[in-house]
């Protein structure tokens, strides 16, 4: 009988050791995964970015679910988050006729994509894609009325959101700016490569649509100091946190927002029909499906986007309605900067500029000088210093609400406050009494902008959408804000410098009230 064999202990050692191994590095990370899974996101935050899912595959898991973080939901259930609008909402469109123009677009829609399927000899078919009356994005567009693009705790924003997050993409294009670049073109007057500020306009399969900025400066970055505004790039989540910073502040003037994952080729190459842009995209040394403007400049396969090797990070803005339902007005901004390197314009020079913009119409009366500087306080606690024009609807008239839009080139240096975006609030000392109202209300400890941000943030599928610098940034950025309209207040007194703007439709802006003490 042979006697035991002397390298057995050292062979169960060794299985043990492999065993082990296989527990700590596989079987213990996936379990922990799936925990996570059932216990919903960490109330603390991941400080992790998610990576996306390999190519081709779905993404196994379930989106976060949307909550709403203590802080918000205190903040909004403050009274100054619960007033009533003076008299009942104007409506920006009538239901009837948005329905019939809309379902005449999809059908012409429809027809011409069957023809495009044709004329490429297409032989499978392909369902028409139907309008119904309760897509998101319909319901949001019905919901745009004088106060604001969208009423306070709308359900329909949540499933907006969601929508443009999950559904499948239809149609992939170019967006106008793209398109009126790809013809005339005068570059001495615009001094920036169209490449870094490349966008397009998604389709989804219920027929809304959507405005996708790719990301193209991580988060961590800061723009460098010794850049021009006007050639900074354009960041994706600066759009996403500028629709919430918007909602927090009660503006409801930025479309809904969101990021999301994109397949650059299935989901853009083979949906799209410009042959322009299936023109632009290659595969990069690393193997990356990659694609650029095509512009007649400064448009290089060094300004692409690229994704990872497909999954490419963005954000999706959803679209207003149509202008031949609502017709905007885009006029400039009378705090326009000089789009130069050494030029300046008046209100750089001359501090008592307002006196001359008082004196012109529609800023000589009404709201909407008022609307300017919740535009200027908006952009100075994003760092915007873009905002050559704004829109605004034509049916609602000289009082009518600014929209805040094209916010990306938001959130570019934390490290620097650019006071002079604030011009129209120190040059002009004038705001509204609600808008100072909810300032004062965001710099208390239990309402603090960064802590309702941070958290408002955390509901977005690509957070952290900002970094604690940026976040932080907000809360000393407010307290300039507060100490502008403290200095106006010393020197013209309050009745003149806090408009009373709570019966806004009913009476001129020339009347004031005292603040509440």
């Amino acid at each position: 009988m042979p006697g035991p064999r002397r390298d057995r202990p050292a062979v169960l050692l060794l299985l043990g050791a492999l065993l082990a191994a296989d527990l700590y590095f596989h079987l213990w990370p996936r379990a922990r995964r799936e925990l996570q899974g059932q216990r919903g996101p960490s109330p603390w935050g991941c400080p992790c970015r998610r990576r996306p899912p390999s190519a081709g595959t779905p993404d196994p898991r379930p989106p976060p679910r949307a909550r709403t973080a203590p802080a918000l939901r205190r903040l909004f259930a403050h009274p100054l988050y619960r007033t009533a609008p003076p008299g009942p909402a104007e409506p920006l469109l009538g239901a009837r006729e948005a329905l019939r123009y809309y379902r005449r677009k999809a059908a012409r829609w429809n027809r011409r994509h069957k023809l495009y399927r044709e004329e490429l000899n297409l032989t499978s078919p392909a369902a028409p894609v139907p309008l119904r009356p309760e897509a998101s994005w319909l319901q949001f567009h019905l919901g745009i009325s004088r106060d604001g693009l969208y009423p306070r705790s709308s359900p329909v924003v949540n499933r907006l959101l969601r929508d443009m997050q999950e559904f499948p993409t239809i149609s992939a294009d170019y967006s106008q700016d793209e398109k009126a670049l790809l013809g005339a073109c005068d570059c001495s007057q615009i001094v920036k490569p169209s490449g870094v500020h490349l966008k397009l306009v998604l389709r989804f399969q219920d027929f809304g649509k959507a405005m996708f900025k790719p990301m193209r400066q991580k988060r961590e970055e800061e723009t460098p100091e010794d850049f021009f505004y006007f050639v900074d790039f354009q960041r994706h989540n600066a759009e996403i946190a500028a629709f919430h910073l918007d909602r927090i502040l009660d503006f409801r003037r930025v479309p809904p927002t969101v990021g999301r994952w994109i397949n650059v080729t299935k989901e853009i190459l083979e949906v799209t029909k410009n042959e322009v842009l299936q023109s632009v995209f290659f595969v990069s040394p690393a193997s990356n499906v990659c694609f650029f403007a095509k512009c007649p400049y400064m448009c290089k396969t060094e300004y692409a986007v690229c994704g990872n090797p497909h999954l490419l990070e963005g954000s999706l803005s959803a679209f207003l309605p149509s202008l031949n339902l609502a017709p905007r007005l885009s006029i400039p901004n009378p705090w326009i900067r000089s789009y130069s390197f050494d030029g300046k314009e008046e209100w750089e020079v001359n501090p008592l500029y307002c006196n001359t913009v008082r004196e012109i119409y529609p800023y000589s009366n009404g709201n909407r000088l008022l609307n300017i500087v919740d535009m200027a306080i908006f952009d100075f606690l994003t760092g915007n210093m873009d905002r050559h024009h704004y829109e605004m609807f034509t049916k609602f008239g000289d009082d009518g609400f600014l929209l805040h839009l094209d916010n990306a080139r938001g959130f570019g240096r934390h490290s620097h406050d650019e006071t002079s975006i604030l011009a129209p609030l120190s040059q002009c000392c004038i705001i509204k009494r609600t808008t100072l109202l909810r300032l004062q209300l965001l710099a208390e400890p239990k309402y603090r902008l960064s802590d309702v941000m941070r958290e408002s943030l955390l509901q977005d599928p690509l957070a952290p959408i900002l970094t604690e610098p940026h976040l932080l940034a907000l809360d000393r950025r407010l307290q300039l804000i507060l100490e502008a309209v403290s200095k106006c207040i010393d020197t013209y007194g309050e009745a003149t410098v806090v408009a009373n703007d709570t019966t806004q439709h009913q009476a001129p802006a020339s009347d004031r009230a005292k603040l509440d003490t």
